[in-house]
This record gives structure tokens, C-alpha cells and sequence, in this order.
């Protein structure tokens, strides 16, 4: 699934985005810097308003960083020196600092007021690092280890689209979005776990 929107999408946010990226790289900027920059104001968006209940003013803050993700994948390719093992590290650690950031503000908030929904959503932190550790250790064991219903972006989108309906004040938002994003997210733990076994079989 996320393969899939990743190609539909790709094509056409790549040519409105490579012009601006041409003129970054111009003025030195690289594809580390802009990571790390996105990460930062990421993360800051989210501690600043999600513990304060602000969720619709975190989540626009929040959305506007994150695009940052699409510079600096296009900036590694365009740029003379490409990407590097060290660059994809960065990346990767970053993406799981800013996610643990986001859910664990979120969380912050829901424990100030005493909400049920606090087990759930620490389960679905708990399942987001599966998918990631599952990869990565697959990986490490020379398994490839991609797909599953839910990667990164969709577990992204389903976030940020119930802190946002969450903000505008819809009723359940943050039950409804995030019960979705856990079972996603088991699914996703048992398709890669799946994919693992065979792999090593």
C-alpha cells in the first residue's frame, strides 16, 4: 500500500518540487541539513502544542515540516555527491525520533487529563517500533524485508488526520483514529514477521 502511493505520487511532486530543491542545493544547503532541520521543527511543533491539547494548530505545523522529507530525497539525488550510507542513517533515526515525538505528545496530553485512550495509544507506539525493528533486523540478517498495509506514510496520514479532525473538534476523533492506526499497525507487524519467515525459509 505504501509502495503504491509512493509511485502515484512521486512523478508529479517531483517536478513541482525539483526546481526549489536545484535552488537549495545552489546555496549549499544539503540533503542532511534539511533532514535535520524538518526533524527539529517537527519535533518542536509537537511538544509546544499537542501536550497544550492544540492539535489542529500542531497538526498543520507538524504537516508543513514533514514535507521537508520530500526535499531531502530529491536534494541527495540531484546533488553531485548523491546520497550516502551515512545520510540514509540520519533519516531513518530521525523518522523514528520525530514519530515517537508526535504519539508521545499526543499521549502527554491524554495522561494530564486522565484519558482511557492512554493504553491504546501506547500500544500503538509500541507496534509503530515493531514494523521498524522488524525491518531493520531483518535486514541486518540479509532479508529484505518491504510492504505490509500500513508503512510509514499511511501510519503518517492515519496520525496526522485524527489529530487534525481532533483539533476541529470532531467528536471520538482520537478513539476512532487511533483504534484504525493500531489495528493497521498489528497488521502490518504480522505481514512482515510473515515476510521474514518465508524469507528465511
Amino acid at each position: 500500500m505504501g509502495k503504491m502511493l509512493q509511485e502515484t505520487l512521486r512523478a508529479p511532486v517531483t517536478r513541482l518540487i525539483t526546481p526549489i530543491c536545484r535552488g537549495l542545493i545552489r546555496a549549499g544547503v544539503s540533503a542532511n541539513m534539511v533532514t535535520a532541520v524538518g526533524a527539529l521543527f517537527t519535533i518542536l511543533a509537537a511538544l509546544f502544542t499537542f501536550p497544550n491539547g492544540r492539535f489542529f494548530a500542531g497538526t498543520m505545523f507538524i504537516i508543513f515540516f514533514v514535507l521537508f522529507d520530500l526535499l531531502d530525497g530529491t536534494i541527495a539525488r540531484l546533488s553531485p555527491k548523491g546520497s550516502s550510507a551515512w545520510g540514509a542513517l540520519l533519516d531513518s533515526t530521525l523518522d523514528r525520533l520525530t514519530d515517537a515525538v508526535i504519539i508521545g505528545s499526543v499521549l502527554w496530553h491524554l495522561i494530564d487529563i486522565d484519558d482511557a485512550l492512554v493504553p491504546l495509544v501506547l500500544v500503538t507506539a509500541v507496534l509503530g517500533f515493531l514494523i521498524s525493528y522488524i525491518k531493520a533486523r531483518s535486514e541486518s540478517l540479509g532479508i529484505e524485508c518491504n510492504g505490509g498495509f500500513a508503512e510509514r506514510s499511511e501510519r503518517l496520514i492515519i496520525l496526522v488526520t485524527t489529530t487534525g479532525f481532533a483539533g476541529l473538534g470532531v467528536p471520538h476523533a482520537l478513539a476512532v483514529g487511533f483504534w484504525v492506526l493500531a489495528i493497521a499497525s498489528l497488521v502490518t507487524v504480522f505481514q512482515r514477521l510473515v515476510i521474514v519467515y518465508k524469507g528465511s525459509h
